[in-house]
C-alpha cells in the first residue's frame, strides 16, 4: 500500500525558508514525485515535479529561482527547498506520486496516482 506523509509546515515570515519533506512507503521508489500547493479558497496547483531517477525537474514559473525539488531515493524521501517565501504562498502544500517506475516529471495532477494528506505553510506579512 502506497502512503505519502508530509512535514515541515509551518509558519515563517515573508522572506523565509522552509524545507517539506515527503516520505513515501511502498513500492514508490523510483517513481516520479510532485509539490503541488492549494491557497484558502483556491484551487489546487503545480509547484515543481521531479523525475523518478532525480534527472530532470520542472517548475512553475512563479517559483523558479527560489524553489528546489530533490529526492533521496535511498530514503524515498522528496523534498521541496523553498526560499524567499511571499505571502501569497500561503497554502497547504501536498505531494503526490505517479506510479511510473523512472517515469518523468509532470505538472499535471491527473498523471498523478497517490496523494498526501498535505502540510499547512503559513508566510506572514
Amino acid at each position: 500500500q502506497v502512503q505519502l506523509v508530509e512535514s515541515g509546515g509551518g509558519l515563517v515570515q515573508a522572506g523565509g525558508s522552509l524545507r517539506l519533506s515527503c516520505a513515501a512507503s511502498g513500492r514508490t521508489r523510483y517513481w516520479p514525485m510532485g509539490w503541488f500547493r492549494q491557497p484558502p479558497g483556491k484551487e489546487r496547483d503545480f509547484v515543481a515535479a521531479i523525475s523518478g531517477n532525480g534527472g530532470s525537474t520542472m517548475y512553475t514559473d512563479s517559483v523558479k529561482g527560489r524553489f528546489t525539488i530533490s529526492r533521496d531515493n535511498a530514503k524515498n524521501t522528496v523534498y521541496l527547498q523553498m526560499n524567499n517565501l511571499k505571502p501569497d504562498e500561503t497554502a497547504v502544500y501536498f505531494c503526490a506520486t505517479d506510479r511510473t517506475p523512472l517515469g518523468a516529471a509532470r505538472r499535471t495532477q491527473a498523471s498523478y496516482d497517490y496523494w498526501g494528506q498535505g502540510t499547512q505553510v503559513t508566510v506572514s506579512s
